[in-house]
């Protein structure tokens, strides 16, 4: 390769999430989140693991914000604890909470990187979750006071406002199948779910607009990549089923103000919809600057037969309950490898092709890339270095097919590793990680893998063909 791939203006980025990476739960006045609650109940986590300490970002921030520098990272995507900074969901705001993020949008600014701040990455505050959650209204309404409230004493440094991280992940996983927090299952409820986080979206989209006109506003989704096991209008009936469930719940209402159809009539059976009002499609609707885009792996379908043996591939059956709320018909399939850690398949132009399809079915829609990273089994070598070399080659192999879809007009304007720094991943506990940098969780040193030199380089240079330091 001669030039640069990735013009100056591409935006370089890494991510984290609070409940994964701050620890300190019962500091300075926060209140109890959904994820505490839940990792804290036996059974729920990877051997009983918690985020009570996590990675200690909370007291580390300025040495994590060093390496941010280090890495030469034009923006940093991080997201705010709700019961930080509102312990209650409702009512005051905990200054000493405010004031971490405060402290925390002044140190990047100091180093020249962007603050993209995340208002929703799953820590739910308890006492919201006891008055029913996500899937009543009421709680939609709280996070319009809460945006309120975090814009108006971060919203003058803020570049970039994201409302929701993966409601997908929040709905489906954490009220039908309940293998997230707080663990539910109930189908129908996993819809109200969606519909009320589509609301919230769009009630604190329009806070930002109000309360911080110059900053740009965003939602990530984690939009899934569906195929056909065959070429059979069964399979492709399969295909159009999970898309709306998984795609087109969210990007419907966001981007087309309104639920496309299908998706009602499919679940018909599940729920009647009722608790959508009439505006509450036109409020989700708010223009965005920019969509945020998480992808990892791709999903092969086919439609049940009723009868033959099914498969677990979808990656959700910690229980026996399914996230694919009114699709029992349908039959997720193991792929071929390679796969990651976390037995997700290592599927490039899977990528290119839906960011392509965004870019047809939403001309004109800026695209970042929020989330995209890999977690193996990393092992610390003799000369103190992790020499993940599949983790660069997936990063590298999904950079490219980024690089793919901007040939064809793709309009995709950043990237954003996951993840910083090894973390909490959910209910694998610590047993899975995606960092770029290490985390000793006994000492709570950091440790720059060789991906991490990989991606510096590819930040000075602009091409993936690189190799590290």
């Amino acid at each position: 390769m001669t030039g640069r791939v990735f013009p100056e203006s591409f935006v370089w980025g890494s991510a984290t999430a609070a409940y994964q990476i701050e620890g300190a739960a019962r500091e300075d006045g926060r209140g109890p989140s959904i994820w505490d609650t839940y990792s804290h109940t036996p059974g729920r986590t990877r051997n009983g693991d918690t985020g009570d300490v996590a990675a200690d970002h909370y007291h580390r921030w300025q040495q994590d914000l060093d390496h941010i520098a280090e890495l030469g990272l034009g923006a940093y995507r991080f997201s705010i604890s709700w019961p930080r900074v509102q312990p209650g969901g409702a009512g005051r705001f905990n200054q000493a909470g405010l004031d971490f993020y405060s402290r925390l949008v002044d140190g990047l600014l100091e180093r020249g990187v962007r603050p993209v701040a995340t208002m929703y990455h799953w820590d739910l505050p308890q006492e919201l979750e006891d008055a029913g959650g996500w899937p009543v209204r009421e709680t939609a309404l709280r996070f319009e006071e809460y945006a309120a409230g975090i814009v108006a004493a971060l919203g003058d440094r803020v570049h970039t406002w994201t409302t929701l991280n993966e409601p997908w992940c929040s709905a489906y996983l954490g009220y039908a199948s309940g293998v997230h927090a707080p663990g539910r299952t109930e189908p129908a409820a996993a819809l109200a779910a969606v519909h009320h986080l589509n609301l919230a979206h769009g009630l604190a989209g329009r806070v930002v607009r109000e309360l911080a006109p110059t900053a740009e506003l965003s939602v990530t989704l984690n939009l899934h990549v569906i195929r056909p096991e065959s070429a059979s209008a069964a399979d492709a009936d399969a295909v159009r089923r999970i898309d709306a469930l998984a795609n087109r719940s969210f990007l419907g209402p966001m981007l087309g103000g309104a639920y496309p159809a299908d998706l009602l009539a499919d679940t018909a059976g599940v729920t009647d919809w009722s608790f959508v009002r009439d505006g509450d499609e036109k409020v989700a609707g708010v223009p965005l600057d920019v969509l945020g885009v998480n992808y990892y792996s791709s999903t092969l379908v086919r439609a049940w037969d009723g009868h033959s043996a099914r498969s677990d591939a979808d990656g959700h059956g910690a229980s026996a309950h399914s996230p694919w709320v009114g699709a029992d018909d349908v039959d997720f399939l193991p792929q071929p490898g390679p796969h990651t850690a976390m037995g997700w398949n290592i599927d490039p132009a899977a990528l290119t092709g839906l960011l392509l399809r965004l870019h047809q079915e939403y001309p004109g829609q800026p695209l970042m890339i929020t989330e995209n990273g890999a977690a193996f089994d990393d092992v610390v070598s003799a000369d103190g270095r992790v020499h993940d070399e599949r983790r660069v080659d997936y990063l590298r192999r999904h950079i490219a097919a980024i690089a793919d879809a901007r040939e064809q007009g793709a309009d995709v304007r950043g990237y954003f590793v996951w993840s910083l720094l090894d973390n909490f991943e959910w209910g694998y506990g610590y047993d899975r990680r995606f960092g770029i940098i290490r985390v000793d969780y006994d000492t709570q040193e950091r440790t720059w893998k060789d991906s991490a030199h990989w991606y510096r380089r590819l930040v000075e240079t602009g091409l993936p063909d690189q190799p590290a330091d």
